[in-house]
């Protein structure tokens, strides 16, 4: 068994080289309801996304829920996460990267520091294999100065 194939038991692997282990339903014994609202939208439209690549259709289920729900990409993607959402870089929203990327730079104990979510997200993606130094290369926006002042 290769190292990307030591999933959790809900991985959903029929073979080859998938990348994606899909969310857990939340416990509906707990006042969950926005959680609950949005793992059944989420996984709803991810089974009619007509795409064959995961990470678009992982990507287009996270903000067709997001639009639907009024929420920003972000927190749904985060949601998502916090109940066993694993997926390469590629299947998140831009908004929600900037998060990761900015709280695994502080400690687990600061302000803004990654939850555990996160953390176990960052374990997954180093993982399958993906660019330990993505987040030092994304091009973040910064404000343009005027050729001349």
């Amino acid at each position: 068994m290769t190292s990307h194939n030591k999933l959790k038991s809900n991985d959903n692997q029929s073979g080859g080289l998938r990348h994606t282990v899909l969310p857990l339903p939340p416990d509906i014994t707990n006042e969950m309801h926005v959680e609950i609202d949005l793992y059944a939208r989420f996984m709803r439209h991810l089974r009619m996304v007509p795409n064959s690549r995961e990470e678009i259709k992982v990507l287009s289920a996270i903000q067709f829920t997001a639009d639907m729900m009024d929420l920003t990409d972000a927190l749904v993607a985060k949601t998502l996460v916090n109940l066993g959402l694993r997926a390469p870089r590629s299947a998140f929203p831009a908004s929600y990267l900037e998060h990761v990327d900015k709280s695994l730079m502080r400690s687990g104990w600061e302000v803004g520091g990654p939850d555990a979510g996160t953390i176990d997200l960052k374990a997954y993606w180093d993982q399958i294999g993906e660019d330990p130094f993505a987040a030092a290369r994304r091009a973040y926006p910064f404000a343009e100065l005027p050729a001349t002042v």
